[in-house]
């Protein structure tokens, strides 16, 4: 557990046995380089006195890495106060950063299995400014008992009695059933993809990549190009979804969202590594229902969170910081998305207003240069260098040319708009579509951008810019008077002293 340097009251020290996490995990990191390293040094001086070597080089790296571990130990204090959090670093060159409680907007708790399994945990203190490493703290580890005690006491608040009647505790659980949706996101063919990739590095490291390709053309070789394409395909989609059923029960098994005392959102998650990650419902300003195509396809759609105060340094990219409820079907997604808002039903599910023709104009007239410019220039090259191109660009006008149209026929018709209730609502996105509900009260300004094709067009794009989530919401292709009578009815007397009423 943390204890108190003695000669220094008040402050703590995180845990010791961070030594012995770091001595375990620098002994894998050895252990997974000690195997090539003796290959390749087997052949110059015999395979004893390669593993000498290897355990050698072993034993300083684990030495090293746990001694500057401990080190960090002995030189990392911290200390919880009235008005601030601190945290004093550094051997050499010691560093104090402080953090004043009251811009404290997210404790999050973090343990990968090792952590788990000596009952420890990372902790992440952060106010959610866009200033990089500085606005966020870690403490690297403490006791589990400890990262929640932190996690209550630096986001304790003065409750504020919210409207409405919802419900605290649990909000949702894990149902195994969603785990249906894994396979149709776009995680499986990009983890197929790098199944591929990985065992031909692998194969190449071992020195086996020509029987390894040898071996998978002996198979096909009575077989046409294009069923041997088609079957390695399959093969590769396959891998990629077993993959992504691992994935989605790694990071989502144990799921649950719940509304804690005080105004306080929590989700915990993760089978192998636990995650918890904090959002005060003061700080909350919407919710994103995002669907992407695969899952869009099926009835189904996550929620994020729209929020000031989450996680924003380069370590929380991509770690689905925002993210209250993992891809569940639609109907659920309104439903909780109306609890997180306390509202009785949940201005993602408004009726939208739908854009103009022209806008879906726009996207055809892009789509289709988007295909058609690299098939003339394909076409070009093979009427002046070789057939094999006229071929390619014929076969690639037949598949991607349908695609192109459908892909922006969809594109136009997710686009919409809408003012419910508190809320303004933009939906856009053919890939990746989302449906942001936000705060009225939470938009600091306008951002209205009209081109020269979308003034002869008679449309425009307005952007909603706030302090929360991306920082902007955009309502795209509106018609031109609709989507200025939008910003002004959502944010009233922002956009007024620029509008000419006619």
């Amino acid at each position: 557990m943390s204890t108190a340097a003695a000669e220094d009251p008040g402050w703590l020290r995180i845990h010791p046995r961070t030594v012995l996490v770091t001595a375990l995990v620098t002994a894998g990191v050895a252990a997974g380089a000690a195997v090539p390293a003796v290959v390749a040094l087997s052949g110059r001086f015999g395979y004893p006195l390669a593993i000498g070597w290897a355990l050698a080089g072993a034993v300083l790296l684990i030495g090293g890495a746990a001694a500057g571990d401990y080190v960090r130990w002995r030189r990392t204090r911290y200390r919880v106060g009235a008005g601030q959090f601190d945290l004093r670093t550094g051997l050499l060159l010691a560093k104090r950063r402080s953090l004043a409680r009251e811009r404290i907007r997210s404790v999050d708790l973090t343990a990968h299995p090792l952590l788990r399994v000596l009952g420890l945990v990372t902790v992440r203190i952060g106010t959610g400014e866009h200033t990089g490493g500085e606005s966020t703290l870690e403490l690297d580890p403490v006791s589990r008992a400890e990262g929640e005690r932190l996690r209550r006491e630096l986001l304790d608040r003065t409750a504020v009695e919210a409207p409405g009647t919802h419900r605290e505790g649990e909000l949702a659980a894990l149902d195994p059933r969603w785990i249906r949706y894994a396979p149709v996101s776009f995680v499986a063919p990009m983890l197929g993809g790098a199944a591929v990739g990985g065992v031909l590095q692998i194969s190449e490291w071992a020195g086996a990549q020509g029987e390894v390709i040898a071996w998978v053309t002996d198979r096909f070789r009575d077989t046409p190009l294009l069923w041997t394409i088609t079957a390695l395909a399959v093969v590769a989609l396959a891998a990629g979804i077993v993959g992504a059923l691992g994935l989605w029960v790694e990071m989502w098994w144990n799921y649950r969202l719940e509304r804690e005392p005080g105004g306080t959102l929590r989700v915990r998650r993760g089978l192998f590594t636990s995650r918890s990650l904090s959002v005060e419902e003061r700080r909350l300003r919407g919710v994103d229902l995002v669907e992407p195509l695969g899952v869009r396809l099926f009835g189904a759609a996550r929620v994020d969170a729209i929020t000031t105060g989450l996680a924003k340094d380069e370590q929380a990219q991509g770690a689905d910081h925002d993210t209250l409820l993992p891809v569940v079907p639609r109907p659920l997604a309104d439903t909780i998305a109306a609890e997180v808002l306390r509202e009785p039903a949940a201005p993602t599910g408004a009726p939208l207003t739908a854009h103009p023709r022209s806008a879906r104009g726009r996207r055809l007239r892009r789509a289709l240069a988007a295909v058609l410019l690299p098939v003339l220039a394909m076409a070009l090259l093979g009427a002046l260098l070789t057939p094999v191109l006229l071929w390619t660009a014929l076969v690639c006008a037949v598949v991607f040319l349908p695609l192109a149209v459908l892909s922006a026929v969809d594109a136009y018709r997710s686009l919409g708009h809408t003012v419910s209730g508190d809320y303004l609502v933009t939906r856009s996105g053919s890939l990746r579509r989302s449906t942001a509900a936000l705060q009225r009260t939470g938009v600091i300004g306008w951002t209205v951008k009209q081109s020269r094709f979308q003034r002869r067009a008679g449309l425009l794009s307005v952007t909603a810019t706030t302090a929360a989530g991306g920082g902007a919401y955009t309502a795209y292709d509106t018609d031109a008077s609709e989507g200025l009578a939008f910003a002004a009815e959502a944010v009233p007397g922002l956009l007024e002293p620029f509008l000419e009423r006619s």
